[in-house]
């Protein structure tokens, strides 16, 4: 060790008390230290490292000696160091961070991704003397976030709810063909994702994506829209001008609120749909249309063909493959993660450092009915991050409404609070799931997760979960 470095450990780790008792309590306190799982380090009011326990070594893959007196920034490399930092924030505000989820890069160059806890560090007279923090290694829970991912993604469409796992179970087929596909859902729940996701890994990956708000449009100007239309075909026009049909030729055709569309305009449709051709307003011969259609709606179909409202028959021509899309407050399992990509997505937009959001506010997000799905949880993290001051959206951030609902509603179905115990409750509900499909039968629901039966059994001892009789049958410790 050089002259320098020997000066700057000595100066930094702190002198055991005098008295007997006080040095036998401080080797104590650092065999506690040493033996436990959790990385911890301390450092001085200059941000200067003064203490690093062996998991600590372990984590960041440094030694304690290279790393005592060193600013903590050039050891702890983590993604809030700058602009967020964690001890700084503690050591200003005197309050502790408690499971602050972020990622660190070890000196081995690898992402290693830690939930960290913070505090105030003090003398025998109460005064201030620096900061410390713990740091637990969350690699098992990425690792296990990304099988459960695995086996309910396609493509950046994922979701570990097990209300969505039939729409899985028959995604591969459907996005394989050309057929008609209608999404039923409500606004803001993501239909033109899902669509978008058909067409990204079907044989028309490569055409293009094609998406219209059929609602959105009177009918003249739907009709030109859709089928384009030919110079002098009317006051105004001169020049011709492709429609949706002519722009998505060869790839797919999203008619989103298909069921808003006018009576006369059904009929035109009906023609495309039945001929695959159509004629452009002015145009005096049909155009052949090579597209894949994909309708969606938030409307009972049924209902409107029961009024009259809706032609039956383009009813079965367009229902041909029907996936039904659950609002977001019936596979809230998914809220943590969409929280967590908002936010990731945002930063990058905003140019901010936000890390997260806190138990309170996630527990707020969780029992929220979120009436405008995705959507609305979409720009409530927007709004939250304007008025972010911290590294953490608090509930005060929040929009009032969403605030609000923090008290007048009761406790829904999902008591995680971080996105490791959301991981844990989608793990517990597939694994239920897929016992209960099985009739308790180990190895069959290991296959039906792509599990292997060691792993199963390794993640039924970490959720508490006992397989305790001989037919297989389960029970909760």
């Amino acid at each position: 060790m050089s002259t320098d470095k020997a000066k700057r450990t000595k100066s930094s780790v702190a002198t055991p008390a005098a008295s007997p008792d006080g040095a036998r309590s401080a080797v104590a306190d650092r065999a506690i230290l040493e033996s436990i799982s959790d990385g911890v380090f301390t450092v001085d009011r200059d941000f200067r490292i003064t203490y690093l326990n062996r998991s600590a070594e372990e984590i960041i893959q440094v030694r304690r000696e290279e790393a005592i007196g060193r600013m903590c920034c050039e050891v702890f490399r983590s993604n809030l160091c700058e602009g967020a930092c964690a001890l700084r924030r503690t050591l200003e505000q005197g309050r502790p961070i408690i499971d602050l989820s972020c990622f660190i890069v070890n000196n081995a160059g690898q992402r290693v991704s830690v939930s960290i806890s913070t505090a105030v560090l003090r003398d025998a007279s109460g005064a201030v003397i620096g900061g410390a923090e713990t740091f637990r290694n969350l690699s098992d829970i990425e690792q296990l976030r990304e099988e459960i991912s695995a086996t309910r993604k396609i493509g950046d469409f994922g979701s570990h709810s097990p209300s969505m796992r039939a729409i899985f179970s028959q995604l591969p087929a459907i996005a394989e063909t050309s057929s008609t596909v209608l999404i039923r859902g409500e606004t803001g729940s993501g239909k033109e994702f899902l669509a978008r996701t058909i067409h990204a890994n079907g044989p028309r990956r490569d055409g293009p994506f094609v998406a219209i708000n059929c609602g959105a449009f009177p009918e003249t100007l739907l009709e030109s829209e859709l089928f384009g239309y030919k110079k002098g075909a009317f006051t105004g026009a001169d020049r011709d001008k492709p429609g949706r049909f002519a722009l998505a030729e060869g790839g797919t055709l999203l008619l989103d609120e298909i069921g808003e569309i006018s009576p006369a305009m059904q009929v035109r449709l009906l023609r495309v749909l039945q001929e695959r051709s159509y004629e452009p307003l002015g145009a005096v011969k049909s155009v052949r249309s090579d597209v894949r259609i994909i309708a969606a709606t938030h409307r009972q179909l049924e209902e409107l063909v029961a009024s009259g409202a809706f032609r039956q028959d383009l009813f079965y021509r367009i229902n041909v493959v029907q996936l039904a899309l659950p609002p977001l407050r019936e596979r809230r399992e998914d809220i943590p993660f969409l929280v967590d990509q908002f936010i990731r997505r945002f930063n990058l937009v905003m140019n901010r450092r936000v890390a997260g959001v806190s138990r309170s506010t996630l527990r707020i997000l969780s029992d929220y009915s979120w009436p405008g799905n995705i959507r609305q949880l979409e720009n409530c993290i927007e709004r939250s991050m304007v008025f972010c001051r911290g590294a953490m959206i608090e509930v005060d951030d929040l929009p009032d409404e969403v605030r609000a609902s923090g008290d007048a509603l009761s406790p829904l179905p999902l008591p995680a609070t971080s996105i490791q115990e959301a991981v844990n409750l989608s793990e517990r509900q597939a694994i239920q799931a897929a016992l209960a499909q099985c009739n308790g039968n180990r190895r069959l629901a290991a296959e039906s997760l792509g599990l292997h039966p060691t792993t199963l059994y390794r993640k039924l001892k970490r959720l508490g979960l006992r397989i305790d009789l001989p037919d297989g049958r389960y029970k909760k410790n």
